[in-house]
């Protein structure tokens, strides 16, 4: 879908200003009830080809990635930030917030749409770039990656990229204890318990543990 400005309408009309759960001073238009937003986007795909709405929920992962720069704010300020498969962009946005010069990247077009919508919404200014970067050359000092790992074939394909990007750059991995995290090559850094919903998720509350990286 490359309409901006349908993306952008159809966020609109099928989501509402939430506040998120770790970092409440961050607002992101979110999905106010799960089965509509999904009806509606399986019609819009049908038409536009777009993904399913993950953009439109504020993942564990990107809560606790997003707490843990605006408690460190050293960690980005005047740097370079990735936010990776940025979803809604919540990591983004607390990055900009800290100071970094942030760069938020998806495949999804309407993720890429809420991304400018939130940033427009929290003051901040953040570069979204859309389609799958796996591969390029490093030029971030940090990279920030909410919950990427629940799939194998998805894990498989972005983990050596970013093990090689940590090389010269901080990469930090949420992991809300999904099945395809990497089992070592990384340093634990910090633990959040996030609260969720029973319709995304199997409890009310997900522990995270932030994992910085280690470089192949």
């Amino acid at each position: 879908m490359n309409d901006g400005t349908a993306a952008s309408r159809f966020i609109l009309d099928h989501t509402g200003l939430a506040a998120s759960a770790l970092s409440p001073d961050i607002r992101l238009y979110l999905a106010t009830a799960l089965t509509p937003l999904w009806q509606a986007t399986e019609e819009f795909l049908y038409h536009q080809n777009v993904t399913p709405p993950f953009w439109a929920f504020s993942w564990p992962g990107s809560e606790a990635l997003a707490r843990h720069v605006a408690d460190h704010p050293h960690l980005v300020a005047g740097l370079q930030v990735l936010d990776f498969a940025a979803g809604g962009g919540l990591a983004a946005i607390a990055a900009a917030r800290a100071g970094g010069i942030v760069d938020a990247v998806d495949i999804d077009s309407l993720a890429c749409a809420a991304i400018r919508l939130n940033a427009v919404v929290n003051a901040v200014e953040v570069n979204v770039l859309e389609g799958d970067i796996t591969g390029v050359v490093c030029r971030w000092d940090v990279i920030l990656c909410g919950d990427v790992c629940y799939e194998l074939p998805m894990t498989s394909h972005i983990l050596p990229w970013l093990r090689r990007c940590a090389a010269s750059a901080v990469v930090i991995i949420a992991d809300p204890g999904r099945s395809y995290v990497p089992q070592d090559g990384f340093t634990e850094i910090a633990r959040y318990t996030v609260p969720t919903t029973l319709e995304l998720e199997d409890s009310t509350a997900r522990e995270v543990r932030l994992l910085r990286l280690l470089s192949a």
